[in-house]
């Protein structure tokens, strides 16, 4: 009987013993997780809850929304939802908050906001009784468009606090006033062409990289290691230096007056300044030069681990070269080669400074107008929309590259 409660006593004390290894590991990693938690999972979730929640209009004329939720939207709305609107108008109206109703409307329907502006200071001293019996009136008699179900459909619209309006708008969508249908938007298709050239401009990148990066690899890779060491010195060094600093040395080169045209005009290659700076093509050379370092690192450190005895000998058993690179050397570097691959696409797509500063129109990607609708335009709500759809984008490429390709081979040595 004591050995069988020993026993039991033993497996108690084990039990207790390990939560106590668990709750110390566990202990250990609580910073990184907090740290993961505030600065990567909170600001996605911020930004995917931002860019449906829009409270803005039903905080300022709540009493009107309340009075239109058995409004249909077909016909003009009933006299008493235009009254409380004109009491509400006026209150925004004393308070200085009318522009930032407007400035909601507008987005829903282009032209609103100056009749509201125009509205706001006709109804601002007006008496509150008469507005309560003939709101309505003194609104059509301020503008004519206040007789229009359109703008009454978008004041509707806006008013609701969660919508998918934003990323109607990032893909250039549109609802249809009379049914509420989506439609495709009319027009150019601004946001879905950027995110097709944000693409094209970082495959672009990744192609050049690779052409550029894995020579240079191969050939450190067979070096010794006292030379090696001293060559990727070299390859890090950019990474000592501001990125804006290296951005805007390009500046200086790519300009009409720069250093390649000066150059190319000095030998007569060319007769007149060529147009290569605020260009596609200006973001692209740029680009691959600061983000070069990311696919030489990784292929470096996997062809380092490989062994020149295989090549070697699939070359003393008769293989030509290139068949014997392509089916020796190359397979065993793909992991290298992915992992560059992956970090160089995924950073070029969200890049920003760059293209702000040497792209110019032309060049911008779509990182560049999700900062104008942040710091410019004020409209979080489509920049939030714009960022969760290039973070879906590039999820589901990374899934497609796992799904295809696969990633457990990936190493970094």
């Amino acid at each position: 009987m004591s050995n069988i409660a020993l026993s039991a006593q033993d497996r108690v004390s084990a039990k207790a013993a390990l939560r106590r290894r668990k709750l110390v590991a566990f202990l250990f990693v609580a910073p990184l997780l907090a740290f993961l938690v505030f600065a990567f999972v909170a600001p996605i979730a911020s930004m995917l809850f931002r860019s449906i929640h829009e409270p803005t209009v039903a905080e300022l004329i709540p009493d009107t929304l309340q009075k239109m939720e058995s409004w249909d939207g077909q016909e003009m709305p009933p006299p008493e939802v235009m009254n409380q609107f004109a009491l509400d108008l006026k209150r925004l109206a004393n308070d200085r908050t009318s522009g930032q109703l407007a400035g909601e409307i507008n987005r829903a329907l282009p032209g609103a906001s100056s009749v509201i502006k125009s509205t706001a200071r006709g109804v601002r001293r007006a008496d509150d009784a008469e507005l309560a019996s003939t709101g309505a009136q003194t609104l059509f008699d301020a503008n004519d468009r206040w007789q229009d179900v359109e703008i009454w459909r978008s004041i509707q619209d806006a008013g609701a606090p969660y919508r998918i309006d934003q990323y109607l708008t990032a893909l250039d969508l549109q609802k249809n006033p009379v049914d509420g249908s989506i439609e495709a938007r009319d027009g150019p298709k601004i946001y879905v062409d950027l995110y097709t050239k944000t693409l094209r401009i970082a495959l672009i990148i990744t192609l050049l990289t690779i052409a550029l990066g894995y020579p240079l690899s191969y050939y450190l890779a067979g070096l010794p290691d006292r030379t090696a060491n001293m060559l990727i010195v070299f390859v890090l060094l950019p990474f000592w230096t501001s990125l804006l600093v290296r951005t805007t040395s390009w500046i200086a080169l790519l300009q009409t007056n720069g250093v390649i045209n000066s150059f190319l005009m000095w030998v007569g290659i060319i007769g007149q300044p060529m147009e290569m700076l605020y260009t596609e093509f200006a973001t692209i050379i740029a680009m691959t030069h600061i983000l070069l370092p990311f696919m030489i690192l990784p292929l470096y450190s996997v062809m380092r681990g490989i062994d020149p005895s295989y090549f070697r000998a699939a070359m003393s058993m008769g293989a030509k070269p290139i068949p014997a690179f392509l089916r020796i050397y190359l397979p065993m570097s793909l992991p290298g080669l992915s992992a560059g691959a992956l970090l160089v696409f995924i950073i070029s797509v969200g890049y920003y400074i760059t293209p702000a500063l040497v792209g110019g129109t032309e060049g911008q990607m779509i990182s560049n107008l999700i900062a104008f609708h942040m710091q410019q335009s004020n409209n979080w709500g489509l920049a939030a929309a714009l960022g969760s759809i290039l973070l879906a984008v590039i999820l589901l490429l990374y899934w497609t590259y796992d799904r295809f390709v696969g990633t457990k081979s990936l190493s970094f040595g």
